[in-house]
């Protein structure tokens, strides 16, 4: 960081009325929940206390996107503040594809790749990570202990993490075996009855990594540290323990779900997915509280995100994807799209950050801002020292309320999944294009997303200055990448 990059992050700190930068930050992260799955924004069904309670003492963000709408680009995109157009991870893509002897992990990111992680570790951070990585295998470049991690436990890979109840963790690079009997994250039940009690492990890995995080904590309370906890729930498969589904209405569920769209089958489809959230804010109550056993928690920067929209619907007029019913939990909160679309409902995630002195209590803020923003944004909050060429800006002054953000970088993305898609958003406006890898492209879409959240009017007959303008942003931002191809189309392409 220059001398002038110094300065202006000690204006910012000032400017929100903190003496000192925090010292600690617990950066959370859901799997797959939905902007409208929290009580906080919205939800009416599922229970969530601890995050609304965050939320009560923090700041609610209603204008925070992920960086990709599925799982490892997402985390590529946090972890080395780059987006869609210049990430190395653009899609979910298995390392063995590329390097055989992986037989688990997703495709590793490069050695000369930093992330954050290694950014606060360079700084004297201690700096951990419990849950899901998929940016490389155990012994690959991606390697968690590799990329910046002192501690790295949990699944390495997303394939195995279908299962809640998996045959192993790793430690680092020790393989932990948690179930001598696993069970596995996809199956179908035609006929019969579907019992909860059959798709029951020994040992809940979302338990086991929580006690990890809760470890981590107290070991490393009295020295700075950065804690990194991409938590697994809502993701299917659906198989939470037996007695957290029976605290919610057995009426809700009519029919049991049968595996017909993938992963598990549930006899309480609907109350199964509701216990899964709120086990996960469960998750989120235990972490604020061994904070305040500790006696950090008004020094640690506390930020809760989704690495992208809800799961979708499938072949099921039901039941959408492992048996999720997203209209009937509002899952989107009105957004058009979950996960996998660039949509807003895809894309647009709930967002929480609590610390005192920089975030006012109960506040909402509407800053445009997403992934690739953290790693300079956490640079700033604690005066470190950042790569220069990162495409994410410094937001920490305007999501602190300190200053608006009087104009930003367009966001890019550029997916080369669910049938290739592309989007940019230029100020209140996102430009975008879908079904790109087919034979037949959609046509160019535009909405003012501030005014029309929902995406009903596509305005792209009323904007093709806009569409050109996205374009040449497109052609610009988006570098070569064989892994994950995809061309940039024309305007009248």
């Amino acid at each position: 960081m220059t001398a002038s990059r110094t300065a202006i992050a000690a204006i910012a700190l000032l400017g929100t009325a903190i003496a000192t930068p925090p010292k600690n930050v617990v950066f959370i992260i859901a799997d797959d929940l939905g902007y409208g799955e929290l009580g906080s924004y919205g939800q009416q069904k599922i229970r969530t206390p601890h995050l609304d309670r965050l939320a009560a003492e923090g700041t609610r963000f209603t204008r925070h996107y992920t960086g990709a709408p599925v799982c490892a680009p997402a985390r590529c995109v946090l972890m080395t503040g780059m987006h869609l157009g210049h990430a190395e991870i653009r899609g979910n893509r298995q390392a063995e594809r590329s390097f055989p002897e992986f037989k688990e992990g997703q495709h590793p990111v490069s050695a000369e790749i930093p992330t954050i992680a290694m950014m606060f570790r360079d700084a004297g951070f201690a700096t951990g990570a419990m849950g899901k990585w998929g940016l490389g295998p155990v012994g690959s470049t991606g390697d968690p202990n590799k990329k910046g991690f002192d501690l790295f436990f949990g699944y390495n890979c997303q394939a195995v993490a279908h299962s809640f109840y998996p045959p192993h963790l790793w430690r680092n690079d020790e393989k932990i075996s948690i179930n001598k009997n696993p069970i596995p994250g996809h199956a179908r039940q035609p006929g019969g009855e579907v019992r909860m009690e059959d798709w029951i492990g020994e040992t809940y890995a979302p338990d086991v990594m929580l006690k990890e995080a809760l470890g981590f904590i107290r070991e490393h309370h009295e020295r700075p540290f950065f804690l990194y906890l991409p938590f697994i729930e809502p993701h299917m498969a659906m198989h939470p323990p037996v007695d957290r589904v029976y605290e919610y209405p057995e009426e809700w569920d009519d029919r049991p779900y049968r595996g017909q769209s993938a992963y598990l089958p549930h006899p309480r489809p609907r109350a199964g997915y509701a216990a899964m959230i709120t086990d996960l804010d469960r998750h989120v109550g235990a972490v604020v509280a061994e904070l305040k056993k500790a006696g950090i928690y008004d020094e640690t920067l506390v930020v809760f995100t989704s690495d992208n929209g809800a799961t979708h619907m499938r072949n099921d007029p039901q039941f959408g994807v492992g048996g999720i019913d997203p209209e009937f939990f509002n899952s989107s909160g009105g957004l058009r799209g979950f996960k996998g679309s660039l949509y807003e409902g895809g894309i647009r995630v709930p967002t929480i950050a609590r610390l005192p002195g920089a975030f006012a209590a109960g506040t909402t803020n509407d800053t445009p801002f997403y992934f690739p923003d953290w790693f300079p944004t956490l640079a700033t909050a604690f005066g470190l020292d950042a790569p220069d060429n990162l495409d994410g800006i410094d937001t920490w002054a305007a999501i602190t309320g300190k200053s608006p953000l009087e104009s930003r970088n367009p966001m890019v993305w550029v997916y080369p999944e669910y049938g290739g898609q592309v989007a940019v958003m230029i100020g209140d406006l996102k430009v975008m294009r879908r079904d790109l890898m087919t034979d037949s492209p959609a046509p160019w879409e535009v909405y003012h997303v501030v005014d029309d959240p929902a995406e009903s009017t596509n305005l792209a007959d009323q904007k093709t200055g806009i569409i050109r303008k996205a374009v040449d942003i497109l052609k610009a931002q988006t570098s070569p990448n064989e892994l994950f191809p995809l061309a940039i189309p024309e305007v009248d392409g």
